[in-house]
């Protein structure tokens, strides 16, 4: 196999590979050894599983035996013996009737590499590589590494071949932000659905305020590195260009001296109703913070960012995660805001405080539906909706207000979600969000109407859209298929269902 062809290819996918890295890939040695030349500390065997059991068509081809022949299937990690540190996560075959009775044994009963079991027993033996590869973490590589979602692992396959026979078969993992030579912070985001503004009128002195459900998915996953200059890759032309208008006013803020390197793992659309550009914003100010030492609150990165001058429901999913309300700002010649604007209008306002957060019931279920339609109004035509659509009645500012105290929240707090998705319904006709929901094409408002009566406990346009949301805890998937029926008649579109995010976005140092 070409393993430095293989090295090159995953190097295009996710950047530039450290030399101990393209090692541990590369090498025909024991891992064992390397890596405690690596770490300078021993490392141990932690076994995971060991059983045996009969081999299925891809493992007796990669073990060249019968299907159905015994197998030992070994799922272990190695560790620094020093740190407890994982190093490695390895999965391994081993065909047993090629195995001496004395070399079974210390493969079944203890925690012994496999490198010292064959140095042990002095068998002969080379190693056989097979493919090196990059892939996403999955949910048990996730939670063995703490890995956010979609972080790409390290992987290698290979035989150790004995009198010309497989006599193991070794898959082995690891991050791809491990082993590295340089420090890097990861930052995962959760998505938000923003339910509506409340007081769009300012008649008590008061304006904006706001609704969200953090969400699990679709998320942000970058990284970022130290660099003399600003670089971003793993997006489009458009999200570089914003990433790096965002990192160098970061930078300069912080008077940070150099650069940075961010590389975009995982994107989803902006201008979907999502709030992408918030949590975007956030997670390149925090990241960029971290790798300069900068101690910073979420409410300063908001600032540094741009964000949170209307909505400050971006920047509570980012803290905290739940559903939020916030309690906008102050409003008239001596407040925070003088007239209407959107968030990215209104550089320089602070995030409003948040006033109430709960856990959303993780028993409840969210749909998101997202038509094959425009992007939803940003930029001059969102300032001016608006200028022109605001202030809005004060009897609808009023409605939403009890609608919010009296069902909304008592339906998050007795999980109550009768109470809570009639209160969803009935806020999509009030005060702002009956502006933006009137703003839609038809597609939108027939999407609501069919994931009502596939029996969605609630339903709402998010934002300005084009996304909408249902929320259920049964049959999500029977919503999700008329969901999907409808978008298809009426030009496409994405669904996914999805589960509320508790908590705020993951920071790690790798």
């Amino acid at each position: 196999m070409d393993i430095s062809g293989n090295i090159r290819d995953i190097e295009e996918t996710v950047g530039r590979l450290s030399r101990v890295q393209k090692i541990l890939l590369g090498t025909d040695g024991s891992v064992t050894q390397l890596l405690e030349s690596i770490t300078g500390h021993p490392v141990t065997v932690k076994t995971l599983v060991q059983k045996i059991v009969p081999a299925d068509a891809q493992t007796a081809d990669r073990v060249a035996v019968r299907a159905g022949d015994p197998v030992n299937h070994r799922v272990v990690e190695l560790r620094d013996a020093v740190t407890n540190d994982i190093l490695i996560y390895a999965i391994s075959e081993t065909p047993v009737k090629r195995l001496s009775p004395s070399f079974r044994h210390d493969l079944l009963m203890a925690d012994i590499p496999i490198g010292k079991i064959i140095k042990q027993h002095h068998i002969e033996a080379r190693r056989e590589i097979l493919s090196a590869r990059v892939t996403a973490a999955t949910l048990e590589t996730g939670c063995i590494f703490s890995l956010c979602p979609k972080e790409p692992v390290l992987s290698r396959q290979y035989q150790i071949i004995h009198k010309e026979k497989p006599l193991i078969f070794i898959e082995e993992q690891f991050p791809y932000n491990k082993f590295l030579d340089e420090r890097r912070i990861v930052v995962n985001t959760p998505s938000r659905i923003h339910v509506s503004l409340i007081d769009m009128h300012g008649g008590l002195g008061r304006v904006d305020g706001g609704i969200g459900i953090t969400l699990d998915e679709p998320g942000i996953l970058l990284e970022a590195q130290q660099r003399p200059d600003i670089r971003v890759t793993g997006c489009d032309t458009a999200t570089q260009e914003r990433v790096s208008g965002i990192a160098s006013e970061v930078l300069r803020q912080i008077h940070a001296g150099a650069g940075v390197s961010i590389t975009v793992r995982s994107l989803y659309p902006a201008h979907t109703g999502l709030g992408s550009g918030s949590q975007l914003a956030l997670a390149t100010a925090r990241a960029i913070c971290e790798l300069y030492g900068k101690s910073v609150t979420v409410t300063e990165l908001a600032r540094l960012a741009g964000r949170g001058g209307t909505s400050g429901i971006g920047t509570a999913a980012f803290e905290h995660g739940g559903f939020i309300i916030d309690g906008g700002h102050r409003f008239g010649p001596d407040g925070d805001k003088t007239d209407f604007r959107p968030s990215s209008a209104s550089r320089g306002v602070r995030p409003p405080p948040v006033i109430a957060r709960h856990n959303f019931p993780s028993e409840w279920k969210i749909l998101l539906a997202t038509p094959d339609l425009p992007a939803g109004a940003n930029g001059a035509m969102e300032a001016d909706i608006f200028r022109n659509q605001c202030p809005v009645p004060l009897i609808e500012v009023q409605a939403l207000c009890h609608e919010v105290l009296m069902r909304m929240l008592p339906g998050i707090v007795e999980h109550d979600l009768d109470l809570f998705g009639s209160s969803i319904n009935a806020v999509q006709h009030l005060g702002f969000k009956k502006v933006e929901l009137g703003l839609q094409p038809p597609q939108v408002s027939g999407l609501l109407d069919v994931l009502k009566g596939a029996g969605a406990a609630g339903a709402g346009l998010s934002s300005f859209g084009p996304t909408v949301y249902a929320i259920g805890d049964t049959d999500m998937n029977a919503i999700g298929q008329a969901a999907q029926s409808f978008m298809k008649e009426s030009g496409g579109g994405t669904m996914l269902i999805t589960t509320a995010r508790n908590s705020g976005a993951v920071v790690r140092v790798a």
